[in-house]
């Protein structure tokens, strides 16, 4: 893998191992040779051994001695890298014709469901193409984009952006778990099927990308483990977190890719995006439902946009070596497969939720009021309207206080009051 370059703009040569590139009095030029190639010549970065008229591998492998810069991923650090023209990864036939029986499938189903839907639509002045767009009853967009090989986050960003400044909500396909568009912009998972399979109709099932909201109360009577504490402890609060279907308590029905197609054109479903609490991630895009996002919403007391700038992970910071330029031509080092194995993005653990903090006991009836927030998590937990909450007469905690079957004590108090 190179790590020298020849800009062919500015004459001068970039040694990709240093922070400043060798040119500290060149603040933009990462950004620069970094662009997509479909926004630059693509003549602009040229191999070094091919311009110093040394021998250049790529003349004899069927590539040009033009490149372009990528991030690699050797021994857990990032170098940039850079690697011959004309693509960073030609789709072998059998990922061609999955991608063509996908998008086919996606605007057949639209037209079963009498939805308008039209394949390869020009975004942007032409600059990037939709595979296909699905129009919905009251005019929401919806841009599929089939993605069965490896995209660069960046590229995936532009694309996104792109979209949603042209009214259409992106919706990014991948069928493996590493995909790099995973959390970068709304997305799905579908299994890695035979093209023959997809356009004859079997049964796609969204593995990953869609997501259910689940509300409980943190006792030990609740199935769920608690957010917060460690082990088997329950601090009493009401938790919110999102979860795959298989982990739901019930157990969901899977959704199908026909199912995204409909809900998210009819705005059923949608997208949203919850900030990574802690980790290196920078958050989850999901596909939830539009009730489970305003209960959402409601309980964290907040909206969060989808982002319209890049978001960095911990995955995504470069490193730099400081190296000396190796001024032989790489060529034959340019596979993906010299990298290290990338990392698992598509992970069905739960998100890290949301934890409205427990009331505190025996407050004074004068004082006592129950939030928006507080009422509307409540409401979701205990499975009751919010009119019927109440507080415990004992502990002062929300319960079910109102309507048919309440109680003026909660479980906890009862059980107390009982032992006595």
């Amino acid at each position: 893998m190179a790590n020298g370059v020849w800009h062919t703009g500015y004459g001068i040569e970039i040694n990709l191992s240093l922070p400043d590139l060798g040119h500290p009095n060149r603040p933009d030029l990462l950004r620069e040779i970094t662009a997509s190639v479909s926004e630059r010549d693509p003549q602009l970065l040229e191999c070094l051994a091919h311009h110093d008229k040394r021998e250049c591998l790529s003349e004899s492998g069927g590539k040009s001695p033009w490149m372009f810069i990528r991030r690699g991923r050797v021994g857990g650090r990032r170098p940039l890298v850079a690697s011959h023209l004309p693509i960073t990864h030609k789709a072998t036939p059998e990922e061609s014709a999955q991608h063509k029986a996908t998008k086919e499938r996606v605007v057949a189903t639209a037209g079963r469901y009498g939805l308008d839907a039209e394949a390869e639509v020009p975004v942007a002045n032409r600059r990037s193409v939709s595979d296909a767009v699905v129009t919905g009853p009251a005019g929401l967009r919806v841009g599929w984009e089939i993605q069965y090989h490896h995209l660069s986050p960046s590229s995936v960003h532009r694309r996104s952006v792109s979209a949603m400044e042209n009214g259409i909500t992106p919706l990014w396909v991948a069928k493996d778990r590493t995909a790099s568009l995973i959390d970068r912009a709304p997305w799905a998972r579908v299994d890695d099927m035979p093209w023959r399979d997809i356009a004859g109709g079997k049964e796609m099932v969204i593995r990953g990308g869609y997501r259910h909201l689940e509300v409980w109360k943190c006792v030990p009577s609740s199935e769920r483990h608690c957010l917060v504490s460690e082990g088997a402890g329950h601090c009493g609060a009401i938790h919110a977190d999102w979860f795959v279907p298989a982990l739901c308590l019930p157990e969901r029905k899977p959704v199908l890719i026909e199912d995204l197609v409909l809900r998210s054109a009819t705005g059923e479903s949608v997208p949203v995006y919850v900030p990574s609490r802690g980790s290196g991630r920078a958050g989850r895009h999901m596909w939830v439902s539009a009730a489970d996002r305003a209960r959402w919403e409601e309980i964290v007391d907040e909206k969060t946009p989808l982002p319209t700038t890049p978001v960095e992970e911990d995955d995504d910071v470069i490193t730099f070596a400081e190296q000396e330029i190796d001024r032989s031509c790489r060529a034959g080092e340019d596979s993906w497969s010299v990298s290290d194995a990338r990392p698992l993005r598509d992970l069905a653990e739960p998100t890290g939720g949301f934890t409205l903090p427990r009331l505190p006991p025996q407050r004074p009836s004068a004082s006592t009021r129950i939030t928006p927030v507080e009422r509307a998590a409540a409401s979701a937990a205990l499975g009751c309207p919010p009119w019927e909450l109440g507080l415990c007469a004992g502990c002062t905690q929300m319960m079910r206080r109102y309507g048919p079957n309440a109680a003026m004590y909660c479980n906890v108090c009862r059980a107390t009051l009982n032992g006595r």
